[in-house]
């Protein structure tokens, strides 16, 4: 064959056209089917290795990372200490080299629990940005069994391809935040002739994923197809945390301890309702409310967060770098205006987050109402402009108070 005569067999673009042009066994494929090729790889996430690079990760020590965690998450010390223990030791075990003592080390998932707005979505998310890795947050109450309504357990994988950007090496080595577990608990103690398709059924799913398989994941999410591309994605390496809000536990926890004993062990019941119940729940509990005992051992790190007080909730308002009134108050400096708030307007916030009982979500309820009235009026503000306690109880009336939560 003449030179100019060869064609792309892929695209039939001829020699002269092409930069380049490829011989194989059968045929020619030019340098711009080549690109397209390894365009479309990408974003299938075909081109992962499966081989985690951790050259350039850099491990922190336990006190690191809870330091960094104290800039962002107020109180919670306990939660703290046992979440950074479990992530240090679950990326150690990234980072082991082959010492040939035939010693194996498990993965440590962790199961958080505690009211809503304690901080425990926070927790994570803060987590894995100070590491740097692929991190998701999925809501557990979606999740059904395979082929009823609703989403696979495998869809939880397809999110954090996503926030990997369909890097499979990436992605396998990344956190995965698991809320609302608590709403997948079992429905009843009792086997039911219906099937728990959102209950138990998905605990089931859960089960091989936490431990560590490897799954076909639809790179798209949705349901599964026979004649749908997957990708492998190996979850043996991926940190699940999971966290709920478990209501009415305490119920369990009490009946355990015999807290409602008379006579001489009122005393000691009366001391465990003034430490709170959560602090003493263990799997035995949680097996009580409704998760079954195989996964349970798949998280095998249990810890609680204590409700937050009006002290705590004062300093959260304040205190972190990304704290509510910081933000607002840099939100007014870019209109050009120095905004003050008394420290009154923070303790009747306090006060009316508690009477909710929606945690740090209401600090952020009811200080974005507070400051969207406000902001509205931005162009007829002063260049100096002061909250104080009668504005912010003229705008935080009541009626508007009802609104918030039933909005929550």
């Amino acid at each position: 064959m003449a030179k100019g005569d060869k064609t792309c067999s892929f695209c039939g673009r001829k020699e002269d056209e092409a930069n380049i042009l490829i011989a194989g066994l059968h045929g020619h494929i030019c340098n711009v089917c080549v690109e397209q090729a390894h365009d479309i790889l990408v974003q299938e996430g075909a081109t992962g290795s499966g081989d985690v690079d951790l050259d350039e990760f850099e491990l922190k020590k336990p006190k690191q990372i809870k330091s960094f965690l104290d800039q962002y998450v107020i109180g919670q010390d306990q939660a703290k200490k046992i979440l950074s223990v479990a992530v240090y030791n679950h990326y150690k075990r990234l980072l082991q080299k082959d010492a040939g003592d035939d010693v194996e080390i498990e993965k440590s998932n962790v199961l958080l629990v505690g009211e809503t707005g304690t901080g425990k979505t926070l927790l994570a998310k803060t987590i894995a940005r100070d590491l740097n890795v692929p991190f998701t947050i999925v809501d557990a109450t979606v999740l059904t069994e395979a082929g009823y309504v609703g989403e696979d357990v495998e869809s939880i994988l397809t999110r954090l391809l996503q926030s990997a950007d369909y890097d499979v090496a990436k992605a396998e080595r990344g956190i995965v935040f698991i809320d609302e577990i608590d709403k997948v608990a079992r429905k009843g103690d009792n086997p039911s002739i219906t099937r728990d398709v959102s209950g138990e059924g998905v605990q089931q799913a859960m089960l091989k994923i936490l431990e560590g398989t490897v799954v076909n994941v639809p790179p798209q999410g949705g349901r599964k197809h026979p004649d749908q591309k997957y990708i492998q994605v190996d979850t043996k390496n991926i940190l699940f945390i999971a966290g709920g809000a478990f209501a009415g536990i305490e119920k369990d926890i009490a009946k355990r301890l015999n807290t409602n004993a008379i006579g001489f062990r009122a005393e000691d019941a009366q001391r465990w309702d003034e430490k709170g119940l959560l602090q003493y729940i263990n799997a035995q509990d949680l097996r009580s409310f409704g998760l079954i005992p195989e996964l349970l051992g798949r998280l095998p790190l249990v810890t609680h967060l204590e409700p937050l007080d009006a002290k705590t909730l004062r300093s959260i308002l304040t205190e972190p770098k990304n704290a509510i009134t910081k933000q607002f108050i840099k939100l007014f400096e870019m209109d050009q205006i120095e905004l003050a708030i008394e420290g009154e307007v923070l303790d009747f916030i306090v006060e009316k987050t508690l009477e909710l009982g929606l945690g740090a979500r209401g600090l952020r309820s009811l200080t974005e109402k507070l400051f969207t009235e406000i902001m509205y009026d931005v162009e007829d503000l002063p260049e100096t402009f002061t909250l104080d306690i009668n504005k912010a109880k003229e705008i935080l009336s009541n009626s508007k108070l009802t609104a918030i939560k039933n909005a929550s």
